[in-house]
């Protein structure tokens, strides 16, 4: 009986922090954002500031979410993510994964879905922040590298959506094309979720048995430079960039058991 009225509390608070998360994001794109477009001319600036405004909301939305009891989180080499300019490639096993990551990393930018940028409720925000929009076809591999190399923190999850219930990781070599044009190392992340949550197909309201714990551990540097050197393009080099992210993220979910 116990179990379940649990249950029941966090499924209540799972629903009250989503529209607190709806509630918060409508304020800032009618209140905040506009703002900050008339007060701050200086593009730059601008850009900074709605970043750092995101990332302040996230951490508030992670917070309140860990005062309800939804999740506990711990993170490991955050001290990694202190630097600038670098490209974070994490794996995708739930929802607010995105959220998690943003909460967390300065500076950061990230690759955002057109229709978002087109949305009403959601284009103030982004464009303020000067996100990266997906629509730009052959260009936005050149969007990324110029993102990077500004100093911006740019997070892709390289499987390009959260990874399907039966647990397969297959990337896309968008993110090893960046990588090897670039050139850049990367800076893996590892997200572990237990019990699984928010997974693709997952209803928002099938709550597990008990409150999910995230693990983000932020890894040692990939150095890409062996896979330019000993390639004869950079088309091959990404191939052969993106099979040992592919095996580098299959290991860490086997050794670490992730679901």
């Amino acid at each position: 009986m116990s179990e379940m009225l649990d249950r029941y509390w966090r499924l209540l608070f799972t629903g009250l922090s989503f529209v607190a998360f709806g509630v918060g994001g409508l304020a800032m794109r009618v209140l905040v954002f506009p703002a900050l477009n008339i007060l701050v001319r200086e593009h730059q600036l601008r850009v900074v500031l709605a970043r750092h405004l995101i990332r302040l909301s996230f951490r508030c939305f992670v917070g309140l979410m860990r005062v309800f009891g939804l999740f506990q989180y711990d993170i490991s080499g955050l001290d990694r993510l202190e630097r600038r300019g670098l490209l974070i490639l994490a794996n995708h096993p739930t929802l607010i994964d995105t959220i998690l990551l943003m909460a967390f990393v300065k500076s950061a930018d990230c690759i955002v879905k057109s229709k978002l940028w087109r949305n009403p409720f959601t284009h103030g925000p982004i464009r303020a922040a000067g996100y990266v929009c997906n629509d730009h076809g052959a260009g936005l591999i050149e969007d990324c590298i110029a993102s990077v190399r500004s100093g911006s923190n740019l997070i892709i999850f390289p499987e390009g959506t959260r990874t399907p219930s039966d647990g397969s990781i297959r990337l896309k070599r968008g993110a090893a094309n960046i990588a090897v044009r670039g050139p850049f190392n990367i800076t893996p992340v590892i997200i572990r979720c237990t019990p699984r949550v928010l997974a693709k197909g997952d209803k928002w309201w099938r709550v597990p048995s008990r409150p999910v714990h995230f693990s983000i551990e932020v890894q040692e540097d990939i150095n890409i430079r062996p896979f330019i050197t000993e390639t004869a393009s950079s088309g091959l080099a990404a191939r052969r960039l993106t099979d040992h992210l592919q095996d580098y993220f299959i290991q860490e979910k086997i050794h670490h058991g992730i679901a």
